[in-house]
């Protein structure tokens, strides 16, 4: 395992950007956090060996590919032994239309994030869950109707000054 390195911050400001833009190139990068190229990169490479940077993608404009809905889905599992638990993350790992999963505090158990395209396919995904006997007491489905905000950064600076 490898040591998780004492971040100071150049290396805050190196996340934040990328963050902001993974396709920065290594120049443009060091210019923004005030480094030559060469400690950048390496402050970069340190970072991702670390395990700080997880891996670098393209966002897409989905709508513009394919018609879709995104729901979000309260689930209250059956029994709350922490074999229930497993059984049901493991199964849901499979469901290719699953965005997010979260085990949450409060009314219910988790909180699931789907992409489908229609209501017909998101109530397909749910009758095949209940029939595969994952542990599924009940659930509650919301329908997004609009995204007004959908930021893929966090406010890394003031997250970190708070700890």
């Amino acid at each position: 395992m490898v040591a998780t390195p004492k971040l100071d911050r150049i290396d805050i400001n190196i996340l934040a950007q990328l963050q902001r833009n993974g396709r920065l190139t290594n120049l443009r990068l060091a210019e923004a956090v005030g480094l030559s190229p060469s400690p950048c990169l390496s402050r970069v490479k340190r970072l991702e060996k670390a395990g700080y940077i997880v891996g670098y993608n393209a966002r897409l404009q989905l709508s513009r590919l394919v018609e879709h809905i995104t729901v979000f889905t309260e689930v209250t599992l059956l029994d709350h032994r922490r074999e229930d638990f497993l059984k049901f993350e493991s199964s849901i790992r499979r469901c290719s239309a699953l965005k997010e999963c979260h085990l949450v505090s409060g009314g219910y158990d988790y909180l699931l994030k789907f992409v489908v395209r229609n209501i017909d396919r998101y109530q397909a995904t749910m009758e095949a869950m209940l029939e595969s006997d994952i542990g599924i007491e009940k659930y509650f489905s919301y329908v997004v109707l609009k995204t007004v905000i959908d930021l893929e950064s966090v406010p890394l600076a003031s997250l970190i000054e708070d700890a």
